[in-house]
């Protein structure tokens, strides 16, 4: 496999990166403080479907105060016109980060970066090429006036949850395609230790984030948290066609496929039970059998990953 860093689909740019310090420095929204539950929802990738399940369970969240941010890769598979205004006009209703996808989509053309993903060796050259042509159509029904909106979004948030502070990231708290957060890297305790670390230089307890498309609830030590949700709008386990999204809150969650309880605060992933049917015959009507998409996404769509496919 030939992946030198500078390759598209494998290079992080300079703006995707940022310091836990700064972090640390950005102020604390007035709807983001106080609240008793916060729900973030990263890896949409434009699955309208699973958009409509985290709206009605997040209705149904009786939490009197609560905010729902979109933490990047809203947008990914709705590459026709009318799709893609239907999703970003329901993200631009909440609180939203960029992602790789989104920074990608707010310059006038596919840079230098691909698909942004800063993808690691162990994924194929082919997944990295089929990910750099899916962006390129994209960018073929991002309308004008959508790429300034898309570029102003932040690269991070903070928010506080029953007096905890936490940092809404895509990526990891170094970049917004870091790989930091994923379960592969937080297995290991040189990597758990450094994301502690980050987590003071932030001045956060727990780090919410998504982009590596597979799910981790990581208990760093003396109150630090990660969780990832994976992606919310694919399935996270074989077997199991549903998304993930995260929820972290005062009060225990229902519809919870893992939850831990930390002093005050529950961190749980929750299901997000879309139509399969109805998802499989959008999907498959803009990407069909040979398309870059169904080529990298199909099997995951259907049967769920056996390894990492994103």
């Amino acid at each position: 496999m030939s992946s030198p860093e500078n390759q598209a689909g494998r290079l992080c740019p300079i703006d995707y990166r940022y310091r836990p310090e700064d972090i640390a420095a950005a102020p604390t929204l007035p709807d983001l403080q106080g609240l008793d539950a916060l729900w973030v929802v990263g890896g949409l990738y434009g699955n309208r479907e699973a958009l409509d399940a985290v709206l009605i369970a997040y209705s149904a969240d009786p939490s009197p105060r609560k905010a729902l941010v979109f933490n990047g890769d809203f947008h990914w598979f709705d590459a026709d016109s009318g799709w893609f205004a239907d999703i970003q006009a329901e993200v631009d209703r909440h609180w939203a980060t960029r992602g790789n996808v989104e920074t990608e989509l707010a310059r006038q053309g596919v840079g230098a970066a691909g698909c942004g993903c800063a993808y690691p060796d162990d994924v194929s050259d082919d997944t990295v090429q089929c990910s750099n042509r899916i962006i390129e159509r994209l960018h073929a029904v991002v309308p004008k006036d959508v790429r300034p909106r898309l570029a102003a979004l932040p690269r991070f948030l903070r928010a506080e949850v029953g007096g905890v502070g936490v940092g809404i990231v895509h990526g990891d708290a170094h970049s917004l395609a870091g790989w930091r957060f994923s379960h592969e890297a937080l297995q290991d305790e040189v990597a758990r230790n450094a994301a502690r670390l980050a987590c003071d230089a932030a001045a956060v307890r727990i780090f919410a984030s998504s982009h590596t498309c597979m799910p981790v609830v990581s208990d760093l030590g003396a109150g630090h948290w990660v969780i990832n949700n994976g992606a919310a709008g694919m399935p996270n386990a074989l077997g199991a066609l549903h998304g993930l999204c995260t929820r972290i809150a005062t009060t225990a969650p229902t519809g919870a496929t893992q939850c831990r309880h930390d002093g005050a605060l529950y961190l749980s992933l929750q299901t997000v039970n879309y139509s399969v049917t109805q998802w499989w015959q959008r999907f498959e009507g803009c990407w069909p059998p040979g398309s870059d998409a169904f080529r990298s996404y199909s099997d995951r769509l259907r049967f769920g990953p056996n390894a990492r496919t994103c």
